[in-house]
């Protein structure tokens, strides 16, 4: 599949998808994920630390994604299993949809916290590995939120809010993996590839799906997961080839990522630490949890958790080196976002609202002008929502103080320094650096010096 490879090839059929992609999406550097489901229920994992730091043939049986625990239950001796038969009885995942109950979700209130991190578009799950569809899709036989739990089109709840929020709208939909679909022998740790359905049949089903998203929510961002049946490649009546014809058609500024299988994309995808080879070069996507899980996990705490200032970082890092961040919240069973996830939202609300002009709408500084540290942190891009021209580089320190930096090329003029509200920065040139002395954050986190460019 494309995801994670260093060079796909679109079959032939697939080929005339290719085109530049939006601006809009090139801009909007910030995106909000939303893992939900009947796994929220439980909300069980064990929090071992991010995809790609752990040895893949330790990963399944202790996955710490919660939104896999359908999945994990399944391998015999997994400490999920062992949850499993302990606190529910060895009950059947289907139950969790019965008692997935949202009593206290307010999609309005939601979004209106998405929108405030300065986010530009909404990705939420429509239906994940598990086979639960969040709108009345059609095949599910009741296996839905409309007829089961909930009792509501979560779906298009979400599209509402977002579209008047004024939001970009996607839909993740997970082609790949259906563990009720197909009754497969759970993903184990033994190194073979992945079991998933590749018949005609689910081609449709899936196809059917999929269609029925476009038809409904007009969606702005197709965002796949995994891969796509391989009946459903090759052209005809149920083929991704015909999904893309019509998603393009009811969305022509759309964008669709990388994990439909080899077929067609206009972004790359890294998951964490997973799959960063293709970073750096075209249009592409960091997605991560704020935690080390998608999906709302009970057993993290702080100690898995991004802090505001660390997702800061993260944030300006992806976006100094030309890619877009797809955050995730795991909502609650009740439909909240928990309160460590929040206060992560809330405190990148609170910086890019004061610096954000630097990062939304800007493009990477030319490592020739002036390139990344780690001693001190620091990171740039150019122009930028609050530049008159891209004639301005922005500096993103963290540090305090006396600062030195360093590999600036005389084309930053160092007499324009200024933080981000236009106060003038004492700072003087020595050579290839830039030594200034800064104060200390408003909101922690580096501190925004803009330079002009001459």
């Amino acid at each position: 599949m494309a995801m994670f490879t260093d060079d796909p090839v679109r079959p032939e059929n697939y080929r005339r998808f290719e085109r530049e992609v939006p601006q809009w999406f090139t801009d909007a550097k910030l995106g909000i994920f939303v893992h939900w489901g009947p796994y929220s229920v439980p909300a069980w994992a064990e929090p071992i630390g991010e995809l790609g730091t752990i040895e893949k043939g330790y990963w399944f049986a202790h996955n710490p994604y919660a939104e896999w625990y359908y999945n994990t239950i399944r391998i015999p001796g997994s400490p999920a299993a062992e949850h499993q038969r302990e606190v529910y009885g060895g009950a059947p995942y289907d139950d969790f949809i019965d008692q997935w109950d949202p009593v206290d979700f307010d999609p309005e209130a939601f979004i209106a916290l998405v929108k405030s991190t300065g986010a530009r578009y909404f990705v939420p799950t429509t239906k994940h590995h598990d086979g639960v569809t969040l709108w009345d899709a059609p095949g599910t036989d009741g296996r839905n939120t409309v007829d089961r739990g909930p009792h509501r089109d979560l779906v298009g709840a979400f599209e509402r809010a977002t579209r008047a929020a004024g939001l970009r709208f996607g839909v993740y939909y997970s082609g790949g993996l259906d563990w009720n679909f197909a009754d497969l022998e759970p993903i184990t740790d033994d190194g073979q590839a992945f079991r998933r359905p590749v018949d005609a049949a689910y081609a449709e089903y899936a196809y059917g799906h999929v269609a029925d998203l476009i038809d409904r929510y007009r969606p702005d961002v197709l965002w796949g997961d995994i891969e796509w049946p391989d009946a459903g490649k090759p052209s005809g009546p149920h083929s991704m080839e015909r999904l893309f014809e019509k998603f393009y058609a009811a969305a022509p500024d759309g964008v669709s990522n990388d994990r439909w299988g080899e077929t067609h994309w206009d972004f790359r995808t890294s998951e964490y630490q997973n799959g960063t080879n293709v970073e750096g070069t075209g249009a592409w996507e960091n997605c991560r949890g704020i935690g080390y899980s998608f999906g709302h996990n009970t057993l993290e705490d702080e100690r898995h958790m991004l802090g505001g200032p660390d997702a800061v970082k993260t944030f300006v890092d992806i976006v100094s080196r030309g890619g877009n961040l797809l955050l995730n919240v795991g909502l609650t069973a009740r439909g909240t976002v928990p309160d460590l996830q929040r206060r992560t939202l809330e405190h990148l609300a609170a910086w890019n609202a004061i610096n954000g002009d630097a990062v939304f709408g800007s493009r990477p500084l030319d490592a020739s002008i002036a390139g990344p540290s780690d001693e001190p942190w620091v990171r740039w891009t150019r122009g930028g929502d609050g530049a008159a021209t891209d004639a301005v580089a922005n500096a993103f320190v963290d540090a305090a103080g006396a600062v030195r930096l360093a590999g600036v090329s005389s084309d930053v003029d160092a007499d324009s320094a200024r933080l981000a509200d236009g106060t003038a920065v004492s700072a003087t040139r020595d050579g290839d650096a830039i030594a200034l002395t800064l104060p200390e954050p408003a909101v922690a986190g580096p501190t925004l010096i803009r330079f002009d460019l001459v």
